[in-house]
């Protein structure tokens, strides 16, 4: 191979190199990543409804999401969670609580389960309404809590898996 050869490959790797990192910062330019600049519009909720917890929680909507819950859905998307909880009757806490008996049990009621300073101080009971924003995206629901879930967008997901839960427990509510 004679050196005219090897200037070539050289050249072709540099150039290959240079494209790469020229697409990246142009389209960084273009599309900027920094939130400050972005521009948007806010939404404001309907009238009478301030608050985000408010929104979606009444009576009607809850019926509707119950609608279309499935106890067999609800044991399957579980699973999901089964890495972090247990579900059985007398199983114990693994990364996170265990949930027999979750449902309209008071927040942070796990006696032998160390909690976040924000699900201690939060004073409230997992009711249909709390359990279903909480399942949409724990982090934003209840701020500071170590639950690293992503969240259940799907209606018929969170309605299936808060089924679920009600059903493993010493005794289960009746569906709103």
């Amino acid at each position: 191979m004679n050196s005219f050869e090897i200037q070539k490959i050289v050249s072709a790797i540099l150039i290959t190199i240079l494209v790469v990192f020229g697409i990246g910062k142009i389209s960084d330019f273009f599309f900027n990543k920094d939130p400050e600049l972005v521009v948007a519009y806010k939404v404001d909720p309907p009238e009478g409804m301030s608050d985000k917890k408010e929104m979606g929680s009444s009576e009607l909507d809850l019926k509707a999401m119950f609608a279309l819950a499935d106890l067999a859905h609800g044991e399957k998307v579980f699973k999901k969670c089964a890495a972090c909880h247990s579900i059985k009757q007398g199983g114990g806490n693994k990364i996170g609580p265990k949930l027999w008996n979750v449902m309209f049990r008071s927040v942070g009621a796990v006696e032998d389960y160390k909690y976040s300073k924000s699900l201690i101080s939060y004073k409230k009971e997992w009711t249909w309404e709390e359990m279903n924003g909480f399942l949409i995206k724990p982090s934003s629901w209840i701020k500071g809590n170590k639950m690293g879930f992503a969240g259940l967008k799907d209606e018929k997901d969170r309605a299936s898996v808060i089924l679920y839960l009600n059903q493993n427990s010493d005794n289960p509510k009746t569906l709103p």
